[in-house]
């Protein structure tokens, strides 16, 4: 029995080197110990190729209160993650022939303005004009308290919409609000239910449900936001978000469920490339992520203080998911951290970021416009961080690396400042523009 053991062991762990080849674990282990040792960042990791586990790590405390420590059996709160869940949903309820993509949505809600305009699509990538129930004033001081599907269809019908339905994409959990309660009421099932039974079930899944009051006793964790020390955060009720944000998983079971999804184990391949087809930035239910020359997908969440981000690269089969309840340390920059340390790519680890000073920021300040680029970009600044505001009305926040230079880490947009000649470039998808200010 030992010996078989032993064997086993052995065999596991050439098995696991074999897929680990790629990956500086030494590295990687330094970045998650120096973020303990700086307590600047609580959460896990779990990376996985070809399906096979390759890392994992945790750090930090599950409850600070009882110091325990967070594990790989930890389940975390995942926010918006949840929305790439509640997408597959909607596919599978396509398949199953009970709505389809171009189907108006105002049978389901017909006192929701433009419902007659508005289909199933355009919930799904984020084009139909519904304002954010967060921005709602009954949310003003965050949503500890239930609320009925009654009450939540009441708030966002009181809602004015953005814009005019498929004009353009902006960001609304209202959106994947309302495509779960279309689900629900397909099915006459709960969305938990049909979770259980479409996902977690298929996937054998151990770790992965909709989510209720954290519950530590069931390898939960609470979340915690950092003044002079970390401080726990207020629990959202998961009847507001739903499949807009209600989801609690582990990192490893999210790697699970991301490459079966892209191996057509949930919805068919068909579906797949229909989910996955970018248009303004935006998937159903997903985003692009361009990382050098590889092609990714992604879908990040925050919900209280847990933060989580999910991307899968088809053509490497590689999964890496991160959950946290507690950063300072961004969790994107965990994730470019681990993406640059797989691809051989170099990325330095600053943990005190560069903050500009104001008379620099002020010279930022201005429009700016290119013959090469369609649109005029106006730049404005918010505390240490610069918005670029598009002559279409989106709007963009770059963050500082260095003096004279910004980035959007998930956007995958640059900008670098010359002042001296009134010049900016800005780098858009590895491309450079140069704008000349007005």
């Amino acid at each position: 029995m030992i010996k078989k053991l032993w064997i086993t062991l052995v065999f596991g762990i050439a098995f696991l080197s074999s897929y680990s080849q790629k990956l500086n674990v030494t590295k990687l282990d330094s970045l998650f110990r120096a973020m303990d040792e700086k307590n600047v960042f609580m959460g896990s990791i779990a990376i996985s190729k070809n399906g096979n586990l390759i890392y994992s790590n945790s750090i930090g405390k599950a409850d600070i209160a009882t110091n325990e420590n967070l594990s790989f059996k930890t389940k975390y709160r995942i926010g918006s993650t949840t929305k790439t869940f509640t997408s597959a949903l909607v596919f599978k309820a396509i398949e199953n022939r009970k709505i389809t993509l171009n189907q108006t949505i105002e049978e389901f809600f017909p006192t929701i303005e433009n419902s007659e305009k508005i289909t199933i699509e355009m919930l799904l990538k984020h084009r139909s004009g519904i304002a954010d129930f967060l921005t709602a004033d009954d949310f003003a001081n965050g949503y500890t308290e239930a609320k009925s599907k009654e009450e939540m269809i009441a708030i966002i019908s009181k809602l004015k919409s953005d814009f005019n339905p498929n004009s353009k994409a902006a960001y609304s959990n209202s959106n994947y609000y309302l495509l779960t309660v279309i689900l629900e009421e397909i099915y006459n099932k709960s969305y938990q239910a049909l979770l259980n039974e479409q996902i977690v079930k298929p996937l054998k899944l151990r770790d992965t449900y909709f989510g209720g009051k954290i519950n530590l006793q069931n390898n939960e964790c609470y979340s915690y936001h950092f003044s002079d020390k970390w401080e726990k955060d207020t629990e959202g009720d998961t009847s507001v978000p739903l499949g807009a944000g209600g989801i609690v998983s582990n990192p490893n079971d999210l790697t699970i469920f991301i490459k079966n999804l892209f191996k057509g184990e949930i919805i068919t391949l068909e579906s797949l490339k229909t989910m996955t087809q970018i248009q303004d930035k935006y998937g159903m239910g997903i985003f692009e992520l361009p990382f050098y020359d590889k092609k990714g997908f992604m879908h990040r969440g925050s919900i209280d203080s847990f933060g989580s981000v999910l991307c899968y690269f088809p053509d490497e089969n590689l999964a890496i998911a991160i959950t946290s309840n507690g950063a300072i340390y961004d969790k994107k920059k965990v994730l470019i951290a681990a993406l640059s340390n797989y691809f051989n790519k170099p990325y330095k680890i600053i943990f005190e970021p560069f903050k500009p000073n104001q008379e620099d920021l002020d010279k930022y300040v201005g429009d700016y416009m290119s013959l090469s680029y369609p649109r005029t970009i106006a730049i404005t600044k918010n505390n240490t961080n610069i918005l670029a505001n598009f002559s279409d009305q989106s709007v963009l926040s770059i963050e500082p690396v260095e003096k004279n230079k910004f980035e959007n880490l998930w956007e995958g947009s640059k900008i670098e400042f010359k002042p001296s000649t009134k010049e900016m470039i800005f780098e858009e998808n590895g491309e450079k523009f140069i704008f000349s200010k007005k």
